[in-house]
């Protein structure tokens, strides 16, 4: 199954930092990740040269996940300059587009 996620809730860094990244690190998450969504303050995890930045530069390098950030999200908090270079800033057409190359089953919210 290819699924993508889209991560807004205020515990979901832990869920990505906890589960999700170590899962698809150690080949064992059961789904293909085809695309993270990142929104609200959930974008500064993609802040370039934080670990689970770099956790996340590595995974979509190696397994072809579509990374977008909130462009409002992004912009509001200054950090257009300061993601990974893997991360698009973008809207939800920009997520849907990157989706449309790689696939997507499911998306999950978290």
């Amino acid at each position: 199954m290819k699924m993508a996620y889209v991560f807004i809730s205020d515990f979901s860094h832990k869920v990505l930092s906890t589960m999700i990244l170590p899962q698809l690190e150690s080949g064992t998450h059961g789904a293909e990740v085809t695309g993270m969504f990142f929104t609200q303050d959930r974008v500064y995890v993609l802040v370039d040269g934080t670990e689970t930045a770099e956790r996340i530069r590595q995974l979509a390098r190696d397994m072809n996940i579509g990374i977008v950030a909130c462009d409002q999200c992004v912009y509001e908090r200054g950090l257009q300059d300061k993601l990974i270079s893997e991360a698009t800033i973008g809207c939800f057409p920009d997520f849907f587009a990157a989706l449309a190359d790689r696939g997507v089953d499911q998306v999950v919210t978290i």
